[in-house]
């Protein structure tokens, strides 16, 4: 039996995206015209419409006399998807998405840790507000750093701060993990707060509510 794949149309570019059991939609690895060795391919043209299982040689032929090449995209299926494109642009494409890829998550990664910082001298009414914004921030789905900040001697009486810190957690308490306790980082007295489980599935359901409007 073959590997369960689906066929999803190419775009503008003359890109061809299979969603196989590898997880990826674009292969590590294709073999391109004279190098695909078996008798028969599934040929998709580049149109995106599905032309049916032909003989290597003669898929071959039909990409040239268009001024193609012949991509073989799922060697693991039965029998292997073969794309009509453009080689060049294809791995051009291929190249630029998953550089973009790469440079998305590391941007996702970088902002992933938000921070709220507060004085020592904070009143509670801005606390509270402080409060709500780290918990806006939870929710959607954040890391936090939640931090006081000490100026001159107010660094010898760090029990201020680590009261402060311990109300915003007890506030907290249903929708933040403690990730990191309360620690000096120079002049700040910092801890990272995290989704809870149950806030995590309260972001999730809002997610799929979106999704089916």
């Amino acid at each position: 039996m073959g590997v369960l794949y689906s066929i999803v149309a190419g775009d503008c570019t003359g890109t061809l995206y299979i969603k196989g059991v590898w997880g990826s939609n674009i292969p590590k690895n294709y073999r391109v015209n004279d190098r695909i060795r078996v008798p028969n391919v599934l040929v998709i043209d580049e149109k995106g419409i599905q032309l049916g299982e032909i003989p290597t040689a003669e898929a071959i032929d039909l990409a040239a006399s268009k001024g193609l090449d012949l991509v073989e995209v799922a060697s693991a299926a039965n029998p292997p998807v073969c794309r009509l494109l453009n080689y060049g642009k294809f791995r051009y494409e291929a190249t630029r998405k998953e550089r973009e890829s790469r440079k998305a998550n590391k941007s996702k990664t970088n902002n992933q840790v938000r921070e709220v910082r507060m004085k020592t001298r904070i009143g509670e009414h801005d606390r509270q507000s402080k409060t709500r914004l780290v918990k806006r921030l939870l929710s959607e789905g954040s890391k936090v750093r939640v931090s006081v900040m000490f100026r001159g001697r107010e660094v010898q009486h760090p029990q201020i701060g680590m009261e402060l810190l311990k109300k915003v957690a007890e506030d907290l308490q249903e929708d933040a993990l403690l990730d990191k306790a309360p620690s000096f980082e120079g002049r700040f007295l910092a801890m990272i707060l995290s989704p809870s489980p149950s806030l995590k599935k309260e972001i999730a359901n809002k997610v799929l509510q979106n999704a089916k409007t």
